[in-house]
């Protein structure tokens, strides 16, 4: 198909399956009031939130807000107050100072964050432990757990599941091997579905690999994640929030291997034998922005459009976190908050913290112990059941070859997620029309790296 065919094809079949619209959340509106002080903030927060350890509203005691491990439950004031007590607010969050403050931009997103990297100083946010959905942006996630546990000159054998994903953005194909190093890319440059479960089932098995995600988003404190699927394609329950997502995205900063992948700007996939495609890296923010290091794009009709944005500036290295924004205004919004949080950093006082991991590893149930090459094997899992016959656990060691070898994936794992008519119909419209779009970024602009229209005025 010809690239405007693709797109026009694209935007009827989107068309028949929903009605664009744009309109900003209107809960910033009833937010604009901002703290001028950190006593007035705190003070203002104190009157509002429950003491801690005393739950959430609507519940009673501390009972209601961890669970039998100890771990904050989800909506509870011990989650929502990680980072500290200013970060369960639910509106705008910033000490501006009373002079040489620049504005916040506008931020047509229903929560946000923006936060220095290196001192984990939260800068300014809405909302920051609001649950909004993911999108694939859990992709940076699911990442960050299978990258120290997977041997990425090994090879993973596609499974039924994975390449049943709708959309199947990497095209694998039922019963082929691919290289895992490959596969991570795919899920990083160009957000693929299926490769995102064929990555968690080499961890032993789907469920397993799920298991190892939100053990992860545990030793992470990200208290506010339910992981379901390793894509962030639709499913019942799924949440995170724009804290948790920084406090992941800092995580990646940390490994090498992840900002590898994710700051490729393009890279040759192989479906099938002799049959290559190039995968474009979405996130323009590395081509468009000074100092845009990474990141991870996201959308689905109902988590609507969703960013994770990583840039450095004269040894500053900041995160921006959006969640239910606008479409396509997701990567402008954070270019937007790096903007003010580059000129407004160590002249704010912060209003809160990127809490560090856990100690001792994954809080999965037991610490995952160390491999050849300081890579990690996966935690034994709570049920023998769920072992696999064959797990790829050969790693390499420091400056060995390592050892390639195929692992059999299971067919009897979960579904995929939604089952929508409407929302496949809409997804194949995007799919479509984001293809004709990649065949214009190849023909066109060949060394940019983008697949997605650029906006005007980009800083």
């Amino acid at each position: 198909m010809r690239p405007a065919a693709a797109i026009a094809a694209g935007a009827i079949l989107a068309a028949l399956a929903w009605p664009v619209t744009g309109t900003p959340p209107a809960a910033r509106a009833a937010v604009a009031a901002r703290p001028l002080s950190a006593g007035q903030a705190t003070a203002a927060t104190a009157a509002a939130s429950p003491a801690p350890g005393t739950g959430s509203p609507g519940t009673s005691g501390s009972a209601a807000a961890t669970d039998s491990a100890g771990v904050p439950k989800l909506g509870s004031y011990a989650a929502r107050s990680i980072g500290g007590p200013l970060m369960a607010r639910r509106g705008l969050v910033v000490h501006e100072p009373a002079t040489g403050s620049r504005p916040l931009p506008s931020i047509p997103a229903s929560a946000w964050v923006i936060a220095n990297a290196s001192t984990g100083q939260v800068l300014a946010a809405q909302d920051p432990h609001g649950e909004f959905g993911p999108a694939s942006t859990l992709k940076v996630l699911t990442a960050v757990t299978l990258i120290p546990l997977l041997n990425p000159n090994g090879m993973v054998v596609a499974s039924p599941l994975a390449t049943s994903q709708q959309p199947n953005i990497a095209g694998l194909i039922t019963g082929r091997a691919y290289k895992v190093s490959a596969l991570f890319q795919a899920l990083l440059l160009i957000s693929a579905n299926d490769a995102a479960v064929a990555l968690t089932q080499a961890a032993g098995s789907f469920a397993h690999g799920m298991a190892l995600i939100n053990a992860e988003a545990r030793h992470l404190q990200a208290y506010d994640v339910v992981a379901k699927l390793p894509n962030g394609l639709p499913a019942a329950g799924q949440v995170t929030s724009a804290y948790d997502e920084a406090l992941i995205a800092r995580q990646a900063l940390a490994l090498p291997a992840f900002m590898k992948y994710d700051e490729t700007l393009a890279a040759r996939f192989e479906v099938k034998p002799h049959d290559w495609e190039t995968l474009l890296n979405q996130n323009y923010l590395l081509t468009n922005y000074r100092g845009g290091i990474g990141g991870k794009i996201g959308w689905t009709v109902s988590s609507e459009a969703t960013y994770v944005g990583l840039a450095r500036r004269n040894g500053v290295t900041l995160i921006a976190t959006v969640l239910h924004c606008t479409s396509l205004q997701e990567i402008t919004s954070a270019e937007k908050l790096l903007n003010w949080g580059f000129a407004m950093n160590g002249k704010v006082t912060p209003v809160g913290t990127l809490v560090p991991p856990l100690a001792g590893g994954s809080s999965g149930g037991s610490t995952p112990a160390t491999a050849a090459g300081g890579r990690r094997t996966p935690a034994p899992h709570a049920s023998a059941a769920a072992q696999p016959a064959a797990v790829s656990t050969t790693r390499a060691g420091p400056g060995k070859a390592g050892t390639s070898r195929t692992v059999a994936l299971s067919a009897a794992q979960p579904g995929s997620g939604s089952n929508s008519t409407g929302y496949a119909l809409a997804v194949s419209g995007v799919v479509v029309a984001a293809l004709g779009l990649g065949a214009l970024a190849r023909t066109r602009r060949p060394a940019t790296g983008r697949h997605r229209p650029q906006p005007p005025g980009s800083p």
